[in-house]
């Protein structure tokens, strides 16, 4: 049986759209579903799953404000509020910027332990994003992590490590060999060595980038179908600025990212259709 793929629009850069705006927006472009983190309020949160299933798309929840929790007790009570709210949506699954990479791995393993109660006693699936200041916010600090734990689940967003490494990453293969089997899902954003957004993945100057990233996703997915799943799932993510560059004095944004995820998701369906 051929595996579905699935392709997600992300609500970050377009909060400033009303939710009926925004889903309309998602469905004339094609997506399949929605990426996004969720308001803490039930009514509010309901709302959005209701008009997200309405419209016949799928919905990926979201969890990154921990961001604003740099002492542990706060975090970790945070993330479990966060991702009890995000599981309560009944999502496809949760995707979680889980720790802080100046965490100890004790730490960081509790609230590991916890994604994992959550996820038990939700039924819902909690995977954790390879991102800057999380605990894989550098390939060394996720390998120890995958040998403790076989069954963690990522989301793979290798541009993070692109520039936390400032390479393509061309001499680490056999680290990403590791952790390949662990990628539930992929943030379809190009990163390069001195950042973790090109400006533009069509240009020609980021034609070596765009290929790299594109044989990483290339594997995954490859790997993914082997293995008989069911689902393939990636969002595209370019970002609003400052993750967008912008013209000095005017802080102009230099691309529209709205047109760059489109663009990358009519790439991925092309590239992934059969």
């Amino acid at each position: 049986m051929t595996a579905q793929v699935l392709i997600f629009a992300p609500h970050w850069g377009s909060a400033h759209l009303s939710r009926d705006a925004f889903i309309t927006r998602v469905e004339e472009a094609g997506f399949d579903g929605i990426e996004m983190s969720l308001p803490m309020d039930a009514s509010e949160r309901d709302a959005w799953t209701t008009a997200i299933a309405n419209a016949g798309l799928q919905l990926i929840a979201q969890q990154w404000e921990t961001v604003f929790h740099s002492d542990f007790a706060a975090h970790k009570q945070a993330l479990g509020d966060l991702l009890r709210n995000a599981c309560a949506a009944k999502p496809l699954f949760v995707n979680t910027h889980t720790g802080k990479d100046f965490y100890n791995q004790a730490q960081n393993n509790e609230l590991l332990d916890l994604a994992d109660v959550i996820s038990a006693e939700t039924g819902v699936a909690i995977v954790h994003e390879i991102h800057r200041s999380r605990f894989s916010g550098h390939p060394m600090l996720l390998l120890p992590y995958l040998e403790q734990r076989p069954q963690l689940q990522l989301n793979a967003d290798l541009s993070h490590w692109c520039c936390a490494c400032e390479s393509l990453l061309e001499d680490q293969a056999h680290v990403l060999e590791k952790v390949f089997p662990h990628v539930r899902h992929i943030h379809a954003r190009v990163g390069h060595s001195q950042g973790p957004q090109v400006n533009d993945f069509r240009a020609p100057e980021h034609a070596a980038a765009l290929q790299q990233h594109l044989s990483w996703w290339d594997a995954i997915v490859a790997r993914q179908r082997a293995s008989g799943a069911k689902l393939i799932t990636l969002t595209p993510e370019f970002g609003p600025a400052p993750y967008t560059q912008t013209l000095p004095y005017t802080n102009q944004a230099v691309a529209d990212t709205w047109e760059l995820n489109v663009a990358m998701m009519q790439l991925l369906r092309e590239r992934y259709a059969s």
